[in-house]
C-alpha cells in the first residue's frame, strides 16, 4: 500500500504509495469501479473519515487550484498540476513525474497543504515555485516539501535539444543516463528550485523506472500494467 509513510507533523500524515494500493487513475483505461474501490482504500487507510481525497485532471501544466470544504469535485478533479488546502485532504499522481507533498503553518497554527505534479514540463513551467508562492500568498510560513518515487536522472533518457531546453531554466535538471545518452534529473531540478526558495525537502529515494513495485510509464508504457501511484497528505480531525 505504501511506499513511504510518516506523520510528519502532529495529526498531518504524508504518504506515497506503491502498486499494492493499485492504480488509482481514472485516466489511464482501468476499470472505473476498481479505481473507485483503490482510492476508497487509500482513504481508509489514511484515515481521512468524510472527507475526500482531491485528485486534480492533471495537464503537465502550472495551475495551482485551491481548495476547501465543499469544493470536492470527483472523480478526475479540477484541472491544475498543484493544489492548495487548508482543510482537504490532498493527492497527485505520478508514473515517473516528480509528486510534491508540501506544508506550511499560518499564523494562528493551522497547517496549509499542497500538491504539485513536477513532470519535464511542470519543471520548466515553475509549477512548484508557483505552488509555494500561492502558499506564501495564503501567509504560510515554515513550509516544508517531500518528493516522493520518481524516475531518476540516470534512467531519464530525452534527446539532447529537450535536455539543453530544461536545463537553461533548471539547470541542476543536466543529466546523463547510465548508458551515456543526454538525459534529465528531475528531482535534482526540484529540490534546486525549493532550495532557491529557502525550502526544507526532502527526497524519498525510490526510481519508478527501476522499482517494479512502483508504476512507470517509460516502463509499462499504456498496457494492462499502466497505473499511477499517489503522494497524499491528510491532517486529521
Amino acid at each position: 500500500m505504501f511506499w513511504w509513510h510518516r506523520e510528519v507533523s502532529p495529526g498531518i500524515r504524508v504518504a506515497f504509495t506503491d502498486t499494492g494500493a493499485g492504480n488509482l487513475a481514472f485516466h489511464v483505461g482501468a476499470d472505473p469501479e476498481v479505481v473507485s474501490r483503490n482510492r476508497a482504500v487509500l482513504e481508509r487507510e489514511l484515515g481521512t473519515g468524510d472527507r475526500r481525497l482531491q485528485f486534480m485532471d492533471q495537464v503537465h501544466g502550472s495551475t495551482v487550484a485551491e481548495v476547501a470544504l465543499g469544493d470536492y469535485v470527483a472523480g478526475t478533479g479540477p484541472t491544475a498540476d498543484a493544489m492548495v488546502s487548508g482543510d482537504v485532504p490532498l493527492a497527485v499522481m505520478v508514473a515517473d513525474c516528480v509528486p510534491v507533498v508540501l506544508l506550511g503553518r499560518m499564523a494562528d497554527g493551522a497547517p496549509l497543504a499542497a500538491v504539485a505534479h513536477a513532470g519535464r514540463p511542470g519543471v520548466a513551467g515553475q509549477v512548484v515555485p508557483k505552488t509555494v508562492a500561492a502558499m506564501r500568498a495564503r501567509g504560510a510560513e515554515g513550509i516544508r516539501a517531500w518528493l516522493g518515487p520518481s524516475v531518476c536522472g540516470e534512467c531519464y533518457e530525452v534527446p539532447e535539444a529537450m535536455r539543453a531546453d530544461v536545463a537553461a531554466i533548471e539547470p541542476a535538471g543536466y543529466a546523463t543516463s547510465r548508458w551515456g545518452t543526454p538525459a534529465l534529473d528531475l528531482p535534482a531540478a526540484v529540490l534546486s528550485q525549493l532550495a532557491a526558495l529557502d525550502i526544507e525537502a526532502e527526497r524519498i529515494p525510490g526510481c519508478t523506472f527501476e522499482e517494479p513495485s512502483l508504476f512507470s510509464y517509460r516502463r509499462d508504457g499504456t498496457g494492462s500494467q499502466a497505473g499511477r501511484i499517489a503522494g497524499v497528505i491528510h491532517a486529521g480531525s
